[in-house]
C-alpha cells in the first residue's frame, strides 16, 4: 500500500479525467492524497453552456469547482498559483524547486503526473516535465515512484504500452461525480459526462469501459535521466 500520493497536474478537472477512479481507490484503502493544481484555468475556452462565465469571473468558479472536486475525492488540495497557458515559459528549475518543497515536506512514496512530450497541451507537458525534474532531483533513497499519463495520438508508437492499466469500475461513480464537479468545464467531447441517462446503454458502456481504465506509465529515472 502507498504511504501518501501525491497529484500534480496543471488544470482544474486535470484529475478528474486522469487519475480520480485510481484517487478514489487510494482514498478508500485509507491512502492520502495531496493534489498540487498548477492554475486556475483562467484562459479555458468553455464559459458554460449555456454560457454563465465570462474571463472575469471564470478563475472564480474554477476554483470552487476544484475545491468541490477535491471535496469529492477527499483530497487534500494546494494550489500552486501559476497562470494557465504560461508555465512552459516559467524556468523548468525553479517550478520544480517549488514542487520539490512540498514533495520534502509531504515524503509521498507515489506521485501522478503528465508524461512530458506526450500530454498535448504545453501547460500538461511543462508541468509534468517540472514534476519529474523535482522528484529526479531528490536524493535517490528519498524519491517517490512516479506514474506518468499520456494521452497524445500516437503516443504507444513511442513509448510502448502503458506499465500500469489500473481498472476503476469500482469507483467509476465516484470518477463521475468529481467530472461533474467541474461543471463550467463538461462539454463538447466530455458532454456525455452529464447525459449518462440520456444516451444509447450500448455507447453509455463503451464509453464508460474507456474511461474506466486509468492508464500510467512508470518513470524510469536511469532510462530517462534529464541530467
Amino acid at each position: 500500500m502507498e504511504k501518501h500520493v501525491v497529484v500534480i497536474y496543471p488544470h482544474p478537472d486535470d484529475e478528474a479525467f486522469g487519475a480520480s477512479g485510481s484517487i478514489a481507490q487510494f482514498r478508500r484503502d485509507g491512502v492520502p492524497v495531496t493534489y498540487l493544481c498548477g492554475t486556475l484555468g483562467q484562459m479555458g475556452r468553455n464559459m458554460g453552456n449555456p454560457t454563465f462565465a465570462n474571463r472575469e469571473s471564470l478563475p472564480e468558479i474554477r476554483k470552487k469547482e476544484l475545491k468541490q472536486a477535491c471535496e469529492t475525492l477527499d483530497m487534500e488540495l494546494k494550489m500552486l498559483g501559476y497562470r494557465d497557458k504560461t508555465i512552459e515559459f516559467e524556468d523548468k528549475q525553479e517550478v520544480a524547486d517549488h514542487l520539490r518543497s512540498y514533495l520534502e515536506e509531504i515524503k509521498p512514496s507515489l506521485v501522478i503526473t503528465h508524461y512530458p512530450g506526450y500530454a498535448v497541451h504545453p501547460d500538461h507537458n511543462s508541468l509534468g516535465a517540472a514534476a519529474i525534474q523535482a522528484v529526479e532531483d531528490m536524493t535517490p533513497e528519498k524519491r517517490p515512484k512516479v506514474w506518468a499519463q499520456a494521452f497524445s495520438n500516437g503516443h504507444e508508437e513511442d513509448l510502448g504500452s502503458p506499465d500500469i492499466v489500473n481498472d476503476v469500475h469500482d469507483t467509476f461513480d465516484k470518477k463521475l461525480q468529481t467530472v461533474l464537479s467541474h461543471d463550467s468545464q463538461v462539454a463538447g467531447m466530455f458532454g456525455w459526462f452529464k447525459q449518462m441517462d440520456e444516451i444509447d446503454e450500448e455507447v453509455k458502456n463503451e464509453l464508460i469501459e474507456h474511461q474506466a481504465m486509468e492508464r500510467f506509465y512508470t518513470w524510469d529515472f536511469e532510462k530517462n535521466s534529464s541530467n
